[in-house]
């Protein structure tokens, strides 16, 4: 399970930049009236894209808890890029967790596919029916402007469709734009083997 601990801040939503990508009037006594619907698409493009790309867009604090180890010699992250590991608890079936210590794993920093690696030959055990849970921070940067600069037009891209078709309801589930598909694509997962 994925949860984020902090949101995407307010003031890190490029609302200007989508008005002037949608060509909204300005100098009008009323120019903010619509930034928090533009808010709103652009936090749901870039929920959007980080569903399809497995990345988190703009940094922010994630918890994610295991059951199991797939591997013990190494735990893909769900969202890349990971910048930091702030914490690993190991807790039993009654609640206790013990804290285990940073000198004991380590983050292996990759773009696609990041790793939580043990310092030794395997990650601490977790007892049955118990948990881990690893605090970390994942994201490209704190602001749109740090995003490359592909995904910022694929976010923009997207946050402007929900604005134009914002009353359609005729849309099948899923539509995204060609533009924007084409955009994240370099970013979306590969799978590869029988289980793909």
């Amino acid at each position: 399970m994925l949860i984020e601990e902090t949101q995407v801040p307010d003031a890190a939503l490029p609302v200007a930049a989508l008005k002037r990508h949608l060509r909204l009037g300005s100098g009008f006594a009323e120019d903010d009236v619509q930034d928090a619907v533009l808010g709103s698409f652009l936090r749901a493009a870039l929920a959007a894209i980080e569903a399809r790309t497995g990345k988190a867009l703009i940094t922010r604090g994630f918890v994610w808890t295991l059951n199991g180890w797939r591997d013990p010699e190494a735990a893909v992250f769900p969202v890349a890029p990971v910048s930091a590991v702030s914490q690993l608890s190991v807790v039993d079936r009654f609640g206790a967790a013990e804290v285990i210590d940073p000198a004991r794993y380590r983050l292996e920093v990759d773009g696609q596919a990041p790793r939580l690696r043990p310092q030794g030959t395997a990650l601490p055990a977790i007892p049955e029916g118990g948990a881990a849970e690893i605090r970390f921070t994942a994201g490209y940067g704190g602001g749109f402007d740090d995003l490359p600069a592909d995904l910022a037009q694929a976010v923009l891209l997207l946050a402007a469709h929900y604005y134009e078709y914002r009353d359609e309801t005729a849309l099948g589930q899923g539509c995204m734009p060609f533009g924007v598909t084409s955009l994240i694509a370099r970013y979306r997962p590969m799978r590869m083997g029988f289980g793909a």
